[in-house]
C-alpha cells in the first residue's frame, strides 16, 4: 500500500469545517516519499455544497485528499507544481482503488480549481482530458444540482423567515434559579 499510516484528525471549532491532522502519515510514490506532517490543516475533499451528493468530501478517498491539500500547500516551494500535486491525488486515487469515473471526475474539479495559469503548464493534452471528463459530467449533474441549489436556497430563506420570526416572538423566560444550600442533597 502506498500510504502508511491513517488520517486521524481533530475539528478545528466552532463550525468544524477545517480538521487539524494529529497523526502524520506518509504516500511512497514512484521516486518519492511525501509526508503530511500532525497539525496539518485540511477541509478533506474541496467539494461545493451542491455536488456533495456525487462526491462526498470524505471516503474512500480521504488520504488522497488530505495529501493533495498538503501537496498545493507545499506546491509554490517551487519543487512540485500543482499540475504535478494533481497527478500524485489522480495516481493515489487509482492506487486506493477509487472507481473509475469518480477518480477522473474528482481529477477534472482540481485542475479547474487550479486556475487558468495552470492548465496549460503541460500543453493542451490535458486540457482535452479536463473537457473530455468535465462535459459529459455536467450532463448528467446539472439537473439534480440546480435542484439541490434551489432546494437549498428555498432553505436558506425559510430559515432566515422563521429566525427574524422567533426572534420577534421571543419572550424572556428566564427563571431566578436558587443554588442549593451547601449541606443539602439532591435526589434524582
Amino acid at each position: 500500500m502506498p500510504f502508511e499510516g491513517d488520517v486521524v484528525v481533530s475539528p478545528i471549532p466552532p463550525e468544524g469545517r477545517r480538521w487539524t491532522l494529529v497523526e502524520p502519515f506518509r504516500y511512497h510514490g514512484n521516486d518519492e516519499t511525501f509526508d503530511v506532517p500532525a497539525g496539518f490543516t485540511t477541509d478533506f475533499a474541496s467539494v461545493p455544497r451542491i455536488f456533495v451528493w456525487l462526491l462526498p468530501r470524505y471516503g474512500r478517498w480521504t488520504q488522497a485528499a488530505v495529501l493533495h491539500d498538503y501537496l498545493w500547500s507545499v506546491a509554490d516551494d517551487g519543487e512540485l507544481s500543482k499540475f504535478d500535486a494533481d497527478g500524485l491525488f489522480l495516481r493515489a486515487l487509482r492506487e486506493l482503488e477509487v472507481p473509475f469515473l469518480r477518480r477522473w471526475i474528482m481529477w477534472a474539479a482540481v485542475r479547474w480549481a487550479a486556475g487558468p495559469r495552470t492548465w496549460f503548464e503541460r500543453g493542451p493534452v490535458p486540457v482535452l482530458k479536463m473537457l473530455a471528463v468535465s462535459i459529459p459530467t455536467l450532463a448528467v449533474v446539472a439537473v439534480p444540482a440546480l435542484v439541490i441549489l434551489v432546494a437549498l436556497l428555498v432553505g436558506a430563506v425559510c430559515e432566515f423567515v422563521l429566525y427574524g420570526i422567533l426572534r420577534l416572538v421571543h419572550r424572556d423566560r428566564r427563571k431566578q434559579v436558587n443554588a442549593p444550600d451547601a449541606g443539602e442533597v439532591l435526589s434524582t
